[in-house]
């Protein structure tokens, strides 16, 4: 489970467990079955009740912590193998416990894979809600109450959820069956369901849970904690100076630089590793302890240094945040193009084998040439007919998804129908380019290629002279929803094919897997509603762009709002210095990424990740990428000392640090809107003086 911000949706789990850690031998090639153990029951369809509602259960703890980490840093993570490890400690011991009417009876290695689908379909779908959504409140382009437009965004979800899971199906066999490719996530969740329900498997499976639920049970304490007491978890050091003498050291406090005990991006760190992790808190050295500081003492930026609010002219007098932003999202950009630009021969062969075998299923035909064959007797599928989705299923539902979308975008929304389906032709491609590099990589590079869709619906709305009050927010409207759909239906589509991949390798049925991420779905689009209006509700400064002090640092928020107005706006709003520094740095993001492919693996470690640099410049806080090292340490010391200890815990710890954090998240809101405000009630012990009257001041 790598951690990836929604602004590049880079949404990345680590490879975990492979076969041969797990007490397997891993498969010699990666499209091949992962090996189970001999003589398990015929679990037939594997389709069940129990294994449904467990999975939308785990998958909506994912989802709630998902957004909660999404809107205060921009980060999401995956369900993937939280699902599979929890839905068989959960799973496990009911089914022998319980009589079969109420649930018990067998229980393999097959309904485990439907109950982890199920949990990734839940839990994926949370993406808008951390990103464009809140944008386009901020911007005054929806009601001022969320909960005024909860049948709007209810359609907004269903649109951007349904399209990508049908667009799925068909890819399946080209990317799984055909190319092999290695979905390596995916795939270390088939070696460790293989190896949960192996010969003394369950003990391991139960033990890791133990160790997960312990970890997340901390990390909700310590953030329920923190609410009532922040300066225990919040260490302002270079405050803590200026009041013991250090004249300048209160400034270097203003520019962020504090440490917090951050359990979720400590657990990131430990399964991100040191390049990443350290490529970050290059990143934040440079933003926010080097350029930021040289803007405002050179009179290129205004104070406040943080906020992006209240620019009565941006383009001439940014702040520090404001300015950054700029040629962090073009490192975001140039990197992952970059990437994918370097592969290029492989993601056109994948695209043009795709739209092929996409083609030809919808006709239901195959090519007889050499071009369009794309399945020979070797690439046949080995799932039964009838644990294949017919073609009249997904065929018609794709139809059916595109028209309402289509139709939503037109009469919902007010967006042209030939943009609609414009969006609808950006999402295919999008989706392609994922899952070619995400099946390659396992990085899904969907959020900063998808911020493209913003480029184009600029480009057309100032083509159609939408510059004018009149038609301005329609403009940026359809700017903000395009690059929603597109991405998120395209992401949607790369996160349903790796969970085929997974089913595959485990010969689970491709069909009950369809269903499962059917009813996940279903459960996702109100389980993502449910929790931004209740996010919302308790923290109104999240879509009101006046309220300046928040909980949340919005970066992905403000990345999508600030990128619409400045394509849509009638007169320039980024400034001069920032946009040359943008194409200059979006520059050296290429010659990285190529200069990292050329090098020996020896000296390829020292190349920074650029796009790990950009995220650091758009998020505008220095916590997040110093708690990544801090756990980077932790992992590289563990790994080295012990490494069998760490692959029992390594995975289970962070990852119960990163959802346990997130659920304390959502306590802290409900407490907020019971009227349990941190400020009000909470205890200033370990925070800063106040500099007016000299006592601590709550540092919430």
């Amino acid at each position: 489970m790598t951690t990836q911000p929604e602004d590049t949706k880079e949404h990345l789990e680590p490879v975990v467990g492979s076969g041969e850690k797990d007490g397997f031998e891993p498969s010699p090639v990666y499209g091949d079955y992962v090996a189970l153990p001999t003589g398990l029951p015929d679990e037939g369809t594997a389709l069940t009740v129990r294994a449904i509602i467990i999975g939308i259960i785990l998958g909506s703890v994912v989802a709630a912590s998902n957004i909660y980490l999404g809107l205060k840093t921009g980060f999401t993570f995956g369900a993937s193998l939280f699902g599979a490890i929890f839905g068989f400690a959960i799973l496990k011991p009911l089914s022998v416990f319980l009589p079969k009417a109420f649930g018990g009876g067998y229980f393999g290695p097959k309904e485990n894979c439907t109950i982890q689908t199920a949990a990734t379909a839940a839990g994926g779908l949370g993406t808008i809600f951390v990103a464009a959504v809140p944008a386009m409140y901020r911007l005054g382009l929806l009601s001022k109450d969320p909960k005024d437009d909860i049948g709007k965004i209810i359609a907004l979800t269903f649109i951007t959820a349904y399209y990508g899971l049908f667009f799925a199906v068909p890819l399946r066999k080209y990317f799984i069956i055909k190319q092999k490719l290695v979905f390596p996530t995916p795939f270390a969740s088939a070696n460790t369901i293989a190896s949960l329900h192996a010969v003394g498997g369950e003990a391991e499976g139960v033990y890791k849970a133990k160790i997960m639920a312990g970890s997340m049970l901390f990390a909700i304490l310590w953030n329920v904690f923190g609410y009532f007491l922040p300066g225990i978890r919040s260490w302002h050091v270079f405050t803590w100076f200026h009041q013991a003498g250090c004249a300048k050291c209160f400034e270097v406090e203003q520019w962020s630089w504090y440490i917090e005990w951050t359990p979720a991006f400590i657990g990131a760190g430990m399964l991100s590793g040191l390049h990443v992790s350290c490529s970050m808190w290059l990143g934040s050295f440079l933003a926010w302890g080097v350029i930021g500081p040289v803007l405002f003492h050179t009179g290129k930026a205004i104070e406040p240094f943080l906020s992006l609010s209240k620019l009565a002219d941006p383009a001439n007098h940014p702040t520090p945040r404001y300015w950054l932003l700029w040629p962090g999202i073009m490192l975001m950009i140039c990197a992952s193009f970059a990437e994918l630009f370097y592969n290029w021969r492989s993601i056109y062969n994948g695209l043009k084998g795709g739209v092929t075998e996409f083609i030809a299923n919808i006709r239901g035909t195959r090519g007889n040439s050499a071009d369009l064959s794309l399945t020979n007797v070797e690439d046949e599928d080995p799932a039964p007919r009838h644990e294949q989705v017919p073609a009249l299923v997904w065929c018609g539902g794709l139809l059916l998804s595109s028209i309402v979308t289509i139709t939503v975008l037109a009469t919902v929304f007010k967006v042209n129908v030939g943009e609609g389906i414009l969006s609808i032709i950006l999402a295919f491609i999008f989706g392609f380019i994922g899952i070619q590099a995400s099946g390659q990589t396992d990085i899904n590079p969907i959020g900063a290629i998808a911020k493209t869709s913003q480029f184009v619906f600029g480009g057309i709305s100032r083509g159609k002279g939408m510059t004018g009050p009149d038609t301005l927010p329609q403009a940026q409207l359809n700017n903000l929803l395009a690059g929603a759909v597109a991405g998120s239906a395209a992401s949607q589509a790369v996160d349903m094919v790796g969970d085929l991949k997974t089913g595959h390798l485990l010969r689970a049925s491709p069909r009950t897997q369809f269903i499962a991420q059917i009813f996940g779905t279903f459960a996702a689009v109100f389980i993502g509603v449910g929790l931004f209006i209740l996010y919302s509700s308790a923290y109104p400064c999240i879509n009101d762009p006046t309220i300046e002090k928040c909980s949340f640092n919005l970066p992905s928020v403000t990345a999508w709002e600030k990128t619409a107005v400045a394509l849509t706006s009638p007169k320039p709003s980024i400034p001069t210095s920032s946009g040359i520094t943008a194409i200059v740095m979006g520059i050296v993001a290429v010659f990285s990424v190529i200069l990292r492919h050329k090098l020996p693996a020896k000296y390829a470690w020292m190349v920074p990740n650029f796009s790990a640099i950009g995220i650091s410049w758009v998020l505008q806080t220095t916590v997040y990428s110093t708690a990544m090292v801090i756990g980077a340490l932790v992992m590289t010391v563990w790994q080295k000392r012990n490494p069998a200890s760490w692959m029992v815990w390594g995975f289970a710890l962070s990852s119960g640090f990163i959802a346990g954090e997130g659920l304390g998240g959502l306590i802290n809101a409900i407490f907020q809107m019971s009227g349990l405000d941190g400020e009000k009630v909470g205890f200033a012990i370990g925070c800063p003086l106040d500099e007016f009257n000299g006592t601590p001041a709550y540092c919430g």
